[in-house]
């Protein structure tokens, strides 16, 4: 089976957490016991194919459940996963997931040198945009902006979710930036950024 959750750059807008809400990691924790068959009891997935979601953004984790929840990104695990949650235990989960700490992979060493400079640089011959434009020169997101953490997420996982962008099978953010970025990258390019990534600290 294959998720397609919690990645992006924006690689989605989703509505922002409720303000008045805040999440309790202790309670968090004990919510998650469940969702640590995918993701790990750490928070980092037991498959290079589901996210990793230690040190993920609050915010972005409590976005993306609600959009499951409200049909708005339609994934029959996670819709179930959900289905029974509240507001307050997708902001305990959020609040959990983000106190705990991603484990990176190691980057391709004959793909790190390319994956880095499309992350940072961009391909200005293609009009491919730099991912650190929005997700930070240390591919840590940007809470406020609903961006999120992308640095030791795993390669396999990043690709799926940028051909997903590249397809229109995953909504493409702000303006549909994702699709613009992703749709005019190689497939080449799509395993060096990820890589890259895999191996960022």
């Amino acid at each position: 089976m294959r998720f397609l959750p919690f990645f992006a750059a924006v690689w989605l807008a989703v509505a922002p957490a409720s303000a008045d809400l805040t999440g309790d990691p202790e309670a968090g924790e004990s919510k998650a016991l469940v969702c640590g068959a995918c993701h790990g009891a750490d928070g980092n997935s037991i498959s290079a194919e589901w996210p990793s979601l230690a040190g993920q953004h609050a915010q972005y984790i409590v976005a993306r459940l609600k959009a499951y929840k409200n049909g708005d990104v339609n994934n029959a695990v996670m819709g179930a996963q959900v289905l029974l949650l509240s507001e307050q235990d997708m902001h305990d989960l959020g609040a959990y997931f983000e106190t705990l700490t991603i484990k990176p992979g190691e980057a391709d060493p004959s793909l790190v040198d390319a994956g880095a400079a499309l992350y940072r640089l961009g391909n200005p011959d293609t009009h491919v945009a730099s991912c650190a434009a929005c997700h930070g020169p240390k591919g840590r997101g940007n809470p406020t902006a609903m961006m999120p953490s992308l640095a030791g997420q795993r390669a396999t996982y990043t690709i799926a979710q940028l051909n997903a962008f590249a397809s229109g099978d995953r909504p493409g953010g702000i303006n549909n930036m994702m699709h613009d970025v992703a749709s005019k990258m190689s497939d080449e390019e799509k395993q060096a950024v990820a890589s890259f990534l895999e191996g960022l600290h």
